[in-house]
């Protein structure tokens, strides 16, 4: 029998000055499965106290030792004036971690548990999170027994006291309502009957015939006499489908517990305990998500049922029925469902059979940082918000997606993955499969090709500070006749490399592809081995032709990792059975520029951040050295923006599912989600330089000319430049 494979996410680290609140690690240990104490006793417990967060990790690496997350906590604001009766200033949450103990000991890293996303179901299409009965807290444990089957550990499988009052409510209603089904016959109706029975559908195996029923009797006395009480409801409480989000089952109580209220189920309360109870009876009809009215009702229900079984208090049962019922809508998106179906796909493609001819466990060990990936989720919900206002204004019918890939450059790995706007509506992952044409994103890729050109010939004309004509034209190729614009038909005419790309600037751009040649971009597109290969026309330099966010996100590697590139990957290692069983897979870093070239090209692309294109980011308080490159397409139909600092590349992508025009700009629609991102992900850490190799020059030039600076220049430069390909010729325009 296969074994179903477990996914895990990266590691929880803990660091010394990360950006990070006290209210974001316990959700953090809410991932990882750690439960909320008063008082510490053993591992995989914490506890919150003023100004900081104990937690008694799990791992033989701690020995023991309580680890200690200290934050930074308001400055208590001076009083003011009595006269003045102004309240005070509301006190800013901690936002870093300020120190990190272990022991007694101060210590600048700690590195916990992998968090676990979800089962990885090769078929079925399940979220489940399999856990001890023992780890399952009494209050939910108490919760379902109240209300599905009260004398669970006195009956033999079967009820006969149950049976004969539902036979009785049968016959005065003269129709078969009433079942009284056991927790035992529910497990072997939907567990074991279809196993026992493989022709037998789950449907045919709930029918309320006598015959079946019979048969589920026997089941649940045979289950009974081989295994304990404790084993038959650890299972009913792993495997029982609670209810649908999106295109998932959902399978159990702590995947409930998640996907409900955004917890482990270690750490919900009692009104939660019963409402998870109450979805039992019918998960599509009390639905906290969909029929949250019915679901309150029935939560009460089971509160009721606990406080006649002695399991609470009255006046406890009557305060928690008093609570509001408060779901987390996005609970479902924080666990990364599209990076889960990718990483599905994979183990598909590169593993197959893994999960289907062993019955060991089976645990795959992802890229993805739990932590990232929520920031990155806000970052597109709060982008799109603001895109939908500006559509509504201008009366556009349909909502636009959005999809964001966020990599470490330096391996490949995969840090942040979302496939689209909301996984509950549309399960179409964009990040993978949309096939856009990238536009603007495309010319650095230009520019690239036209020093490689230059260096292979020992060429010294063609620098970042060359001048290139941006003015109209008509280009002819074939029988066909094409007449590009500028966005918004402005032309600059003579500029240097540096301002056309900067500004983005089509003809400019498209005379410096015609120098290099259209046939040769479309040859080093195709040597970097990613998506479909364009063909050699002048419109290749506007991007036009189709690639994936990820294809993107792929080829622009070569920009941080200085002319080689690296395959993304989703999967860091594969366990089967503790075995490691990983299959090196990822293609090893090529290069395919010379790290002078690329590096001319990066520290253009810091120009469209500074002062082009993209410099609404440094408006929205983006502060670290960063490159990039907006992208727009033709008739405002696709929106992109692709940017990077050393540690981390980030590939946005907006536009309609059925290609209808966007009607704006990279920079308007996918900068801000960028924006937003960087600036949390990156938030305390250090400003990394684009590190210079060997052979790059520096020159102060006048960047209206591109010659060397004069006295009488109003600004300057300090440019780039393979050594030998300097200036010469001294700015005569600001001369005297």
């Amino acid at each position: 029998m296969g074994h179903v494979p477990d996914g895990f996410a990266r590691p929880l680290e803990l660091r010394r000055g990360q950006s990070m609140t006290d209210l974001q690690l316990v959700d953090r240990l809410n991932d990882l499965g750690y439960a909320e104490r008063a008082n510490l006793q053993k591992p995989g417990e914490f506890t919150i106290e003023p100004g900081a967060v104990a937690i008694y990790a799990r791992g033989d690496q701690f020995k023991d030792r309580v680890v200690r997350v200290v934050f930074q906590r308001p400055v208590t604001a001076p009083a003011k004036p009595a006269a003045r009766r102004t309240p005070p200033p509301k006190p800013k949450p901690a936002d870093h971690v300020v120190q990190l103990e272990l022991g007694t000991k101060p210590t600048d890293r700690l590195t916990l548990d992998a968090p676990l996303l979800t089962s990885l179901i090769g078929g079925e299409r399940e979220k489940r999170r399999p856990v001890a009965l023992d780890a399952i807290p009494e209050r939910v444990v108490q919760a379902v027994l109240a209300i599905e089957d009260r004398r669970y550990y006195d009956h033999p499988g079967f009820d006969p006291i149950g049976m004969a009052g539902a036979a009785i409510r049968n016959l005065r209603t003269r129709a078969y309502t009433a079942g009284a089904s056991t927790i035992t016959q529910q497990v072997a109706r939907n567990v074991f009957l279809p196993k026992m029975f493989p022709g037998m559908t789950l449907q045919a195996a709930r029918e309320k015939r006598l015959r079946r029923k019979l048969l589920e009797i026997w089941v649940s006395i045979v289950l009974t006499q081989r295994a304990s009480k404790d084993e038959i409801l650890e299972m009913y409480l792993n495997d029982m489908t609670l209810g649908q989000r999106g295109s998932f089952a959902v399978v159990g109580v702590a995947e409930a517990a998640r996907l409900f209220f955004g917890k482990d189920v270690t750490n919900v309360t009692l009104a939660e305990a019963a409402t998870i109870a109450g979805v039992y009876q019918s998960p599509s009809a009390l639905s906290p998500f969909n029929n949250p009215d019915r679901c309150r009702e029935r939560r009460n229900v089971v509160l009721q049922a606990m406080m006649d079984a002695g399991y609470v208090p009255q006046e406890i049962a009557d305060r928690a029925s008093q609570e509001p019922l408060v779901v987390q809508q996005r609970a479902l998106e924080a666990e990364a469902p599209y990076f889960v179906d990718y990483v599905g796909q994979t183990l598909t493609d590169k593993y197959p059979g893994l999960t289907t001819t062993t019955s060991d466990a089976v645990d795959v060990y992802t890229t993805l940082d739990l932590h990232l990936q929520r920031l990155a989720q806000d970052a597109v919900r709060a982008g799109l918000t603001q895109i939908d206002q500006l559509l509504s204004k201008r009366k556009r019918k349909g909502r636009a997606e959005a999809a964001l890939i966020a990599a470490d450059p330096k391996t490949g790995e995969i840090l942040a993955f979302v496939g689209g706007r909301s996984y509950n509506q549309s399960q179409y992952n964009r990040a993978l499969v949309s096939r856009r044409q990238p536009g603007s994103v495309f010319k650095p890729f230009v520019f690239l090709t036209a020093f490689e050109q230059a260096a292979e010939e020992g060429r010294t004309d063609v620098t970042p500070a060359s001048i290139t004509d941006d003015e109209p034209e008509t280009f002819e190729f074939g029988d066909e006749v094409w007449t590009p614009a500028n966005y918004e038909n402005e032309y600059d005419g003579p500029i240097t490399f540096r301002r056309a790309l900067a500004q983005s600037r089509n003809l400019g751009t498209i005379h410096v592809a015609e120098q290099a040649g259209f046939d040769r971009i479309a040859a080093f597109w195709k040597g970097l081995g990613v998506g479909v290969l364009p063909k050699g026309y002048p419109s290749i330099a506007l991007g036009v032709f189709e690639a994936t966010p990820l294809e993107i996100a792929t080829a622009y590697t070569i920009f941080p990792n200085g002319g080689e590139i690296r395959s993304l990957k989703n999967i860091l290692t594969i366990t089967k059975g503790g075995k490691q069983v990983t299959k090196d897979t990822t293609p090893a870093p090529r290069r395919v520029a010379r790290r002078e070239t690329t590096f001319l090209v990066t520290n253009m692309m810091r120009s469209v951040l500074n002062e082009g294109t993209a410099a609404g980011a440094r408006g929205a308080g983006f502060t670290l050295d960063a490159a990039g490159k907006t992208g727009t397409t033709n008739d405002l139909r696709d929106a992109w923006f692709v940017g990077f600092t050393p540690e981390l590349l980030t590939v946005v992508w907006v536009g309609f599912d059925d290609n209808q025009p966007v009607g704006l700009s990279g920079g308007r629609a996918a900068l801000p989600i960028w924006t937003q991102f960087m600036k949390t992900a990156l938030a305390g850490r250090a400003n990394l330089p684009f590190d210079a190799p060997d052979g790059i020059s520096f020159v102060d030039i006048d960047p209206d000319t591109g010659k060397l600076a004069a006295p009488g220049c109003p600004r300057l430069l300090r440019e780039a430049f393979l050594a030998g390909t300097e200036p010469v010729e001294v700015c005569e325009l600001h001369r005297f």
